[in-house]
Parts: C-alpha cells; sequence; structure tokens
C-alpha cells in the first residue's frame, strides 16, 4: 500500500517510523507544517516528523494551509497513492484533499471514539480521572473526529501517570494499529463502525488559565489536573508574588483536619496541603525563572512553616 503521512510534532514520529520499516507499506511523501521559531531563544527548528523523513531520504512538502495550497494539491494528486494518513498533523482537510487517495484518509486519535474527539484528548482523559483511555483509528471526514472507526486499543492510565508518561504510550501504539488498518481496509476485513455522535464528549484545548491552583478542588481532582497539565499549562499559583509550577504530587489522605490550603507537615517527601477534601503531598516544582526542585528543598530555601496557608 503506498501512501502519504500527514503530521508534525513527536507524538507522530513512532507511526511514521513503523510505517517506514513496513514491508507492507510504502511511505511515498511526508507533509508537515512549516519550520518554526521555538525554544527561549527563538530558533526556527523543524517539525519532528519532517527530520525524520529527511534522515530516511523521504520527499518533505511543508504548507501553511494544505486546504489553499493548489500547487502542492495538484502534487498530491500526481503521486497516487492509496491512503492519506493523518496523525496530529494540526490541520484541517478540504473534502477536495480528503478525495485525493484511492482508498480513504486515516487518521489516529488518541482516545477511544467517541469519547474525547478535538485537540486535547490525552490531557482531559488524566483531568477527568479516567482509569482507561486508548487510540482509535478512523476514516477522515470533514466533521470534527466523528468518521466511521476501523480499530481500537485501549490504554491502562495508572494514578500516578503523567500526560507526557501517557503521550509515549500513544505514540508507541499507533504504528502497528495503522498499518492494519491500512490492509484490513483495502482488503475488506475491516468493516468500518459508526461512532454514536450522543454518546461523543469534546476534547477542547486548555487555556493557560485553566493551570491556575485552587485548593478548592479535592485531593485527587487536584492531582489529576498537577499530572494532566504537563508540560503546559501547568498547574501554578502564586507564593508571596513568585510563580511556581507544580509539578508531582500524590493523595496522601482523604481526611479533612485543617483549613483549606493550610500546611500540615513538611518532611524530605515533600509538603503535605489540605484541600477541600483530602490531602495533597506536593513532591516537586518549579518556582519562576529556577530549576524544578523538591518541594522540600524549596520549602527548606524560604522557610516555610507547619501552620502557614498556601
Amino acid at each position: 500500500m503506498k501512501i502519504v503521512f500527514f503530521g508534525t510534532p513527536q507524538i507522530a514520529v513512532p507511526s511514521l517510523e513503523y510505517l517506514i520499516n513496513s514491508e507492507k507499506i510504502e511511505v511515498l511523501a511526508v507533509l508537515t507544517q512549516p519550520d518554526r521559531p521555538s525554544g527561549r531563544g527563538h530558533k526556527v527548528a523543524s517539525p519532528p516528523i519532517k527530520i525524520l523523513a529527511q534522515e530516511k531520504g523521504i520527499e518533505v512538502f511543508q504548507t501553511e494551509s494544505i486546504r489553499k495550497d493548489k500547487e502542492l494539491i495538484s502534487k498530491l494528486q500526481s503521486l497516487n497513492a492509496d491512503f492519506f494518513i493523518t496523525v496530529a498533523f494540526g490541520q484541517i482537510l478540504s473534502q477536495e484533499v480528503l478525495d485525493i487517495p484511492k482508498f480513504a484518509t486515516i487518521n489516529l486519535h488518541a482516545s477511544l471514539l467517541p469519547e474525547y474527539r478535538g485537540a486535547n484528548p490525552l490531557q482531559r482523559a488524566i483531568t477527568d480521572g479516567k482509569k482507561i483511555t486508548g487510540v482509535t483509528t478512523m476514516l477522515t471526514v470533514l466533521e470534527l473526529d466523528a468518521g466511521d472507526m476501523l480499530l481500537k486499543k485501549h490504554i491502562e492510565i495508572t494514578d500516578e501517570m503523567t500526560m507526557p508518561d501517557l503521550a509515549d504510550i500513544v505514540a508507541n501504539s499507533g504504528g502497528e494499529l495503522l498499518e492494519k488498518s491500512i490492509i484490513g481496509y483495502a482488503n475488506k476485513t475491516i468493516t468500518p463502525q459508526k461512532q454514536d455522535g450522543k454518546k461523543a464528549t469534546f476534547a477542547n484545548k486548555f487555556k493557560k488559565e485553566d493551570g491556575f491552583l485552587s485548593f478548592y478542588f479535592e485531593a485527587k481532582e487536584l492531582h489529576n489536573k498537577i499530572r494532566g497539565l504537563l508540560p503546559w499549562p501547568c498547574v501554578f499559583a502564586d507564593y508571596h508574588g513568585v510563580p511556581i509550577k507544580f509539578l508531582k504530587s500524590k493523595v496522601v489522605d482523604t481526611e479533612t483536619i485543617g483549613k483549606i490550603g493550610e500546611i500540615l507537615k513538611i518532611s524530605k517527601d515533600g509538603i503535605e496541603i489540605q484541600t477541600k477534601k483530602g490531602i495533597i503531598l506536593i513532591e516537586a516544582l518549579q518556582p519562576q525563572n529556577k530549576k524544578a526542585m523538591g518541594a522540600f528543598d524549596w520549602a527548606n530555601g524560604i522557610k516555610i512553616k507547619v501552620g502557614e496557608t498556601f
């Protein structure tokens, strides 16, 4: 099967690499976003997908908008691909583009559809306290993540798993599922399943203000938020005017024994703080303009005392 792969960030790289190495798939070309400024120095950097494709000697196309790029659309038509494959590409495809491949455009989505359609399914799954998520391959249509489903793989979310942890698992789950979906759909051994739109939920993008810390959450909710909003926007708060990001936590008790936000204990394990319901242990954090550190070291450095209110 001949494919063109559409993708941009690191999470898409393992899928592309798997398909490149597959004896059943030929990757004709890769389509990705333009190079953009990145990091503190705003140095222009290539998307991870472009870097891999160039290393493998695969032709790379970049565009600001595939919907408007008529020259690129014409080029894609000339490739005579069997499938287009999209993994975190970051642009909406037009019907004109979807009509190009011989069979279909297949998208890999990081949820068990129809749950969590949209841009941030992994973060939403963790912040909502889900125990199970997964990946789904589906036929791409104009409606957001609403196409018929091909294959699914379930993934367990443990209590300590962060968004980057889950993203790594998802990234390494996609290639094989895509290969099976491509071959199965072409051979008609996979029957596409319609989604139940009534069960659809949506994973809209988070905003920076969504990370604002409040101990008026229950301990479990706050813990889910801390691990789910890494690496951005992170859960954050001001302490005496200094912004602090909270990076690692644990629920240590379900009791309510102090005032909301009260520091109950400081130990080498971190800082225990009373929430609306339950006690949360902050294990690691990052003050503004400083490196990440253990919460105990930070507390000692600025002389925080038990009984203070955060």
